[in-house]
């Protein structure tokens, strides 16, 4: 009687060190994932550390080393690339970074991205407004919400249409790659050849004589040194090396990643249960697959495009972006479907989807819980099959949430932001208000 009654206080008052090894939610989880994964176990579920290049994801054309990456991190922020404003007071006072802010989870701080064309930063982002100086057309800002840059190594075709790279999804479609999509045809994959044409659409100049004047000259005379001279300060190095910074983006010290790792106090009991919701009934893992949770795959929700917003600029209900991939390949049966995007660090993006329309992880869970449709211009013929009611109860919808919003945060994202570029400029924004928000006067 005595040893029963010890062992009950055991576990239910200090928890037994056998107990916590047989812990039933940490079972059935492992059980699930070893199920899920094609190859190697929890492994396959588990990011790698962002310096073991050899493991990361990347182009062939681009092999990643550490001295690419150390230019990639400092010219994603460097302000001093934007000298082609579409007025010269804007020059130098927007960098990559303008519009993937490291602590909104690399996306936008506010509903709409703006690069040339706006002032200011606030705290995080959302204080960014547009210049009166500038017409509405003028202004660089995005049709469709950017996506995240963290865990984009593990995305092939990029954008939310997946219209960059010559690989995967885009091999038969070499006939579309025009009006902008031309680096498609240099045969690199999706972010590389993006960040070339981003470079471009951004007004953002790559030369020798402006690399030389920002004092960039040796650090690509180092990573790019089998380039010949005339290649080696050009829109390819630069995309390169500001790809190969991205590549390295990874929320490996998150919670659930810990917990794979063998961490089993990592994770709350809540969030066990929710990331057992996750690839069990809720179906989320249908989709969202692979160690980024995302899939290089398409699907129409029906959620409504950014146009709807008030107060954004350069969209409209005819924007061909508000057709997904479809707006790229024309196809029919490619309408209204975006790309599956990655799950980490969301708890910190302040809006989502391809629209903004949602501003919560709460509002998510229960847009898929319910499954109705809010775009009345998708037909319903196109709203993906796996898209229909979970029927979850608030319970298992707070355990889905907790999962999501705490179990795939990684704290530490500050690790991949510089401490200064070689301008000397503010960073991520160098206007005159965005200094004081940024206290960088």
């Amino acid at each position: 009687m005595y040893t029963l009654v010890a062992a009950l206080l055991c576990g239910v008052m200090w928890g037994c060190t056998e107990d916590k090894l047989n812990n039933p939610l940490d079972i059935r989880l492992k059980k699930r994932l070893n199920d899920l994964s094609p190859i190697n176990g929890l492994s396959y579920f588990v990011l790698p550390n962002e310096t073991d290049y050899g493991r990361i994801p990347q182009d062939p054309a681009n092999p990643l080393n550490r001295q690419k990456v150390a230019l990639g991190r400092m010219l994603f922020y460097e302000t001093g690339l934007a000298k082609d404003a579409n007025q010269t007071s804007s020059n130098n006072t927007y960098s990559c970074a303008s519009c993937h802010i490291p602590s909104a989870a690399f996306t936008p701080g506010r509903v709409q991205g703006i690069a040339d064309g706006a002032f200011g930063f606030g705290y995080n982002g959302e204080g960014r407004k547009i210049l009166q100086s500038y017409d509405p057309n003028e202004v660089d800002a995005q049709g469709a919400r950017p996506l995240s840059m963290l865990n984009v190594a593990y995305v092939t075709n990029t954008m939310w249409s997946g219209r960059f790279g010559s690989i995967d999804n885009n091999v038969g479609t070499e006939h579309l790659w025009e009006g902008g999509l031309e680096t498609n045809h240099l045969g690199l994959h999706g972010l590389e050849a993006q960040n070339i044409e981003g470079l471009h659409l951004h007004r953002m100049v790559i030369n020798e004589a402006i690399i030389t004047e920002l004092g960039y000259k040796d650090y690509f005379d180092i990573a790019f040194q089998d380039f010949s001279k005339e290649e080696r300060y050009t829109d390819l190095t630069a995309s390169f090396a500001i790809s190969a910074y991205l590549r390295t983006l990874l929320t490996n010290q998150s919670p659930f990643q810990n917990w794979l790792k063998g961490d089993e106090d990592a994770m709350t009991e809540e969030e066990k249960g929710g990331a057992l919701l996750f690839f069990t009934k809720a179906g989320c893992f249908k989709c969202h697959e692979g160690p980024a949770l995302n899939a290089n795959e398409y699907y129409a929700l029906g959620v409504k495009d950014l146009h709807e917003i008030e107060g954004v600029v350069r969209t409209s209900r005819d924007d061909n972006r508000n057709l997904g991939r479809g707006g790229f390949t024309q196809k029919p049966v490619d309408m209204y479907k975006f790309k599956v995007p990655q799950l980490y660090n969301l708890k910190e993006a302040p809006f989502l989807f391809h629209g903004s329309s949602m501003t919560t992880l709460r509002e998510a869970v229960d847009y898929f819980n319910y499954a109705i449709p809010e775009n009345a211009d998708v037909p319903d013929s196109q709203i993906a099959s796996q898209f229909k009611p979970l029927e979850l109860s608030e319970e298992e919808i707070d355990a889905l949430t907790a999962f999501l919003t705490h179990s795939l945060y990684d704290p530490n994202i500050e690790r991949y932001v510089p401490d200064y570029v070689l301008s000397g400029n503010c960073i991520p924004n160098n206007d005159s208000v965005s200094k004081q928000d940024l206290n960088c006067e």
